[in-house]
C-alpha cells in the first residue's frame, strides 16, 4: 500500500491511502533515515509504503525519497532538529506586528530556513485593520518586496485581501506557519470554512497566542490543492549548514557575493566587502544585516531591531 502522511502525534500517523482511505500507522522498530538526525523520522506530506501486520496493524516499512522539506529546532535537546512536513510547493508566515508582535529576526530566520531547503516562501502581514500606525507595515512589506518577496496585506476578521490567499494556495501544497497568536488559525478558516479549526484568544498579560495546533497536519482544500497546518513556532533554529554559507539564503546578498574581495568573505571584518557596502549606501536593509549577524553568532535571543522594527 502507498500514500501520504496527513497527520503525525510522535508514535502513529494518519496515513492517506491512494484510494482516498485514511488508516493509521506506525513505524516499526528503528527507523531512521541516513544522514539525517532528526527527532521524527516520518514527517507531514511524506509517501510511504505499508503493509498490514497479523496483529491487524498498517506499518510503516518505507519512505519516499523528498523532494524537499523543512525544520525548526528541536526542542528535544538530544536532537538537532525536528521535521515540520515535506514536498512543499510553497511556504506561507503569518506574521503581526502588534498582539503578538513578529520581529523581523523570526521573519529572516523563516525565510532563510525556507531558502536553504529551496521552498519559495511568502509573507502574509494579518491583522491590517488593528494598525492606527502603519509607517512600519510600509517599511517592512516595502524591505521584503525590494529582496523579492511576495508580501500580502490581509485581515481575516475582517475578510480583507482573502481571495488573494486563497488564489495564492490553489492547486498547491502549501504549509503555514507562524507564531502563536498571529490569526493563522482565523485565516485558514476563512479560506476553508469546513475545516472549522479550534481557535484560541490571545493572552492579554503577555499578548501571545496559546497554542492551539499540537501536531502539523495536512488537509485537502476544496478549491484544489493541500494545506499544511502548523504548531505555533517560537523559533527556527539554523541546523543543516555551515554558517559560512548562511549569506547564500539572504538573496540580496547572494547576487552581490562575486563583488567581494575575497571568495571566503563572511562579511564582518573583511576589507572591500560588497555587502557591507550595500548596507553603508541603503541597498541592504540594516536590519537583514544585523540579523544575519545574529545568525551568524548563533544567537538565539532573536533581539536585533533597527528603527523598532
Amino acid at each position: 500500500m502507498k500514500g501520504i502522511v496527513i497527520k503525525s502525534t510522535g508514535s502513529w500517523y494518519s496515513v492517506r491511502l491512494e484510494n482516498g482511505e485514511q488508516i493509521e500507522a506506525r513505524i516499526k522498530g528503528r527507523f531512521r533515515l541516513k544522514g539525517i538526525q532528526t527527532t521524527n523520522p516520518i514527517a507531514v506530506g511524506d509517501y510511504v509504503h505499508l503493509k498490514n501486520e497479523t496483529d491487524g496493524s498498517a506499518v510503516i516499512h518505507e519512505i519516499e525519497d523528498r523532494k524537499n522539506y523543512i525544520v525548526r529546532k528541536s526542542i528535544n535537546l538530544s536532537k538537532r532538529s525536528h521535521i515540520i512536513a515535506a514536498n512543499i510547493d510553497q511556504a506561507i508566515l503569518v506574521i503581526t506586528l502588534i498582539e503578538p508582535k513578529t520581529t523581523t529576526a523570526f521573519i529572516d530566520r523563516f525565510l532563510v530556513t525556507a531558502e536553504a531547503y529551496h521552498i519559495p516562501a511568502t509573507l502574509v502581514f494579518n491583522k491590517i485593520d488593528i494598525y492606527s500606525e502603519k509607517e512600519q507595515l510600509s517599511f517592512l512589506k516595502n524591505a521584503y518586496e525590494k529582496i523579492g518577496y511576495r508580501c500580502v496585506e490581509v485581515s481575516a476578521t475582517k475578510n480583507i485581501n482573502m481571495d488573494l490567499i486563497v488564489g495564492m494556495m490553489k492547486d498547491k501544497v502549501s504549509m503555514i506557519s507562524g507564531h502563536s497568536g498571529v490569526g493563522k488559525t482565523t485565516l485558514l478558516n476563512v479560506v476553508e470554512p469546513h475545516l472549522n479549526l479550534k481557535t484560541s484568544a490571545i493572552s492579554t498579560l503577555h499578548k501571545a497566542g496559546k497554542h492551539t495546533t499540537t501536531f502539523a497536519e495536512m488537509f485537502e482544500l476544496s478549491f484544489g490543492g493541500y494545506l499544511i497546518d502548523t504548531p505555533g513556532i517560537k523559533a527556527f533554529g539554523l541546523i543543516d549548514f555551515d554558517k559560512e554559507e548562511l549569506s547564500h539564503y539572504f538573496l540580496e546578498m547572494r547576487e552581490r557575493l562575486t563583488d567581494c574581495q575575497f571568495s571566503n568573505c563572511v562579511h564582518i571584518n573583511e576589507p572591500h566587502c560588497a555587502i557591507k557596502k550595500a548596507v553603508e549606501n541603503g541597498e541592504i536593509a540594516e536590519f537583514r544585516y544585523l540579523n544575519y549577524l545574529s545568525m551568524y553568532n548563533d544567537d538565539e535571543e532573536e533581539n536585533y531591531r533597527t528603527k523598532g522594527y
